[in-house]
């Protein structure tokens, strides 16, 4: 088999909100970008319904049309998208090599990467089936569509906390469901979570099921299991977020670029500068606080901008 290579000034690992923006600002700069959309084309906006909060559209829009509409937008200027996932990744002194699924080579004078972080979910069948549909892993994303509701938020860490103190902008009641005695998350933000008068702890208690109407579709209830006792009790609520944790998509990069405690991209403060000259980050895989569509497409301007820089200052 022949072996078929691909070359650009600009290799975009991703193609979510971070991948697009950066290949419509890289392919206007004439440098012909190939983004390679990844195990999951168009990002975590593709499994998004209603999306109420980015800028420039006065009515409500959904996940995958926002997304078809930026990668149309990139191709017009000049974007090239591939579906490949990258499994291999060589690094030389003067290009990046990229080798995906299909055993395509993709080289790149330089490369963004953009490959996001995964919600990590309780990994039910009923969680699955009401994504989107009551379930939810952004209360930022999410909260507006559950005012004076009930809503659950399932963790025990800083996020959770976070999210529970955020969902009483919205909602009526929430109830944070742990399945300990005991926080993780900083004193200062439980002090806050347990004086706050919305807020119910439900301790000791873990998810065994999600209750819902298949036929609208939507949640009704959580059904809980006693993590000392071993009994189950249902729990009616509207919706229900699940906040424990993500996990950023960069096992391809371990070895080859500087990672935090938690897998995250490093980058130079106010940048999308990683570790290695000539690689760029943006979006969630380096965004572990906000980890939204408007700001990862802000990262992913600053990436292709900087590329752009790097290129431009570089012989060969």
């Amino acid at each position: 088999m022949t072996m078929i290579d691909h070359h650009s000034d600009i290799l975009i690992l991703g193609s979510g909100a971070a991948g697009c923006t950066a290949a419509i600002y890289a392919a206007r700069a004439n440098r012909r970008p190939i983004v390679i959309s990844g195990s999951q084309p168009g990002g975590q906006l593709t499994i998004t319904t209603d999306v109420e909060n980015f800028p420039g559209f006065a009515d409500m829009i959904q996940g995958p049309w926002l997304m078809e509409q930026m990668q149309k937008q990139a191709e017009h200027v000049g974007a090239r998208f591939v579906n490949d996932t990258i499994e291999e990744l060589e690094c030389l002194p003067d290009a990046f090599v990229c080798r995906g699924e299909s055993g395509v080579r993709y080289h790149g004078r330089s490369l963004i990467v953009a490959t996001g972080a995964s919600a990590r979910w309780l990994g039910l069948e009923s969680e699955r089936r009401y994504r989107g549909y009551g379930v939810s892993a952004c209360a930022t994303c999410d909260g507006f569509f559950f005012r004076n509701k009930h809503v659950a938020v399932v963790g025990g860490g800083n996020t959770a906390v976070e999210e529970a103190i955020y969902l009483t902008n919205h909602a009526a009641k929430v109830t944070l469901i742990h399945r300990r005695d005991i926080l993780r998350a900083e004193r200062i933000a439980q002090q806050r979570l347990l004086a706050n008068a919305k807020i119910e702890v439900c301790w000791n208690s873990e998810v065994d099921e999600i209750l819902g109407d298949p036929e609208r579709p939507e949640v009704t209830a959580l059904r809980l299991k006693d993590t000392v006792t071993g009994g189950f009790r249902d729990l009616p609520v509207d919706g229900v977020f699940i906040a424990i944790g993500h996990s950023p998509n960069t096992s391809l990069f371990a070895g080859r670029l500087d990672l935090d405690e938690d897998g995250y991209i490093v980058t130079k403060p106010g940048s999308t500068v990683t570790s290695r000259a000539g690689v760029f980050a943006a979006g969630d895989v380096q965004d572990r606080h906000f980890r939204q569509a408007v700001t990862a497409a802000g990262s992913g301007c600053m990436s292709a901008l900087e590329a752009e820089r790097f290129l431009l200052n570089t012989t060969g």
